[in-house]
């Protein structure tokens, strides 16, 4: 690639957006797999070692730096450390899909309780992985949702493909939601996604121009809402972070980047071309 231009019709809308009223853009990403790189602990999911000195600059001179993840915010606090990074001090952080807010400029999280089925939930799903022969799976507590994970079984997409059907079920069952990803089915609240989440920020701060960087299945609704915003006369670009384990996103983007190396190289870019 060179230079950070999107190659769409509709991503060169957003790129002129951005360039000619910066002050006016929302940038959003998504954490793992943007971010961070995906790792077999997910506890262990550090962002890149140069993505919160990026954001730092390209906080100093957009309307809004936003992460907008299935993560829970103080994993995202712990993984990330943004709190008082010069150029972060509006830093939102969107978790749980939405469910959690945390704010930079106060310094605290909002969000409501857990759904009432979860804990049917925790206490049944060890038990459907024994019955599957899947117990070696890692089952992830975030609080508000309870994600499991298939990446260091031996054969995970066959793993992935025998849980979809019965933690469909489960769920269902329980009045609450499955949300696919790179190896992991996660059971949460119905209700809210990326999408919604990432609209109303958008709304909220009056954005001009929404751009969105995603990897991954859970980060469909946030490309569709980016979509329905440009149908509305709201430029915006789409960014994949890509890598050989998941493309759902790449056909759909404005700029493809690998992974989170890829994005920090684009976003240093465009930080330069916006001081300039």
């Amino acid at each position: 690639m060179i230079g950070p231009a999107p190659s769409t019709i509709a991503g060169l809308a957003g790129w002129s957006s951005l360039l000619s009223d910066p002050a006016g853009a929302l940038v959003a990403f998504d954490f793992d797999g943007t971010l961070a790189p995906i790792v077999d602990d997910p506890e262990r999911a550090y962002v890149h070692p140069d993505v919160v000195g990026v954001l730092g600059r390209l906080g100093n001179v957009v309307g809004g730096v936003a992460i907008v993840t299935g993560r829970p915010v103080d994993s995202v606090l712990r993984l990330a450390s943004p709190v008082g990074v010069h150029g972060l001090g509006g830093l939102v952080i969107l978790g749980q899909y939405g469910v959690e807010r945390w704010d930079a400029s106060r310094g605290e999280a909002a969000a409501p309780p857990p759904p009432a089925g979860l804990a049917g939930v925790r206490d049944e799903l060890p038990r459907l992985l024994e019955t599957l022969s899947l117990q070696a799976a890692h089952i992830e507590d975030k609080g508000r949702a309870v994600a499991v994970h298939v990446r260091r079984l031996p054969d995970p997409d066959d793993a992935l493909e025998r849980l979809q059907a019965p933690i469909a079920e489960l769920a269902a069952r329980h009045g609450l939601a499955v949300e696919p990803g790179r190896q992991v089915l996660e059971i949460r609240a119905r209700g809210i996604d990326k999408g919604q989440a990432l609209q109303s920020l958008a709304n909220e701060m009056g954005a001009s121009c929404i751009v969105f960087g995603g990897d991954d299945l859970g980060d469909v609704a946030a490309y569709d809402a980016v979509d329905e915003m440009r149908r509305q006369g709201r430029p915006g670009i789409l960014i994949c972070s890509a890598s050989a384990e998941q493309d759902a996103l790449t056909a759909r983007a404005d700029i493809v980047v690998a992974g989170p190396d890829g994005l920090v190289g684009w976003l240093a870019e465009l930080a330069d071309q916006l001081r300039a």
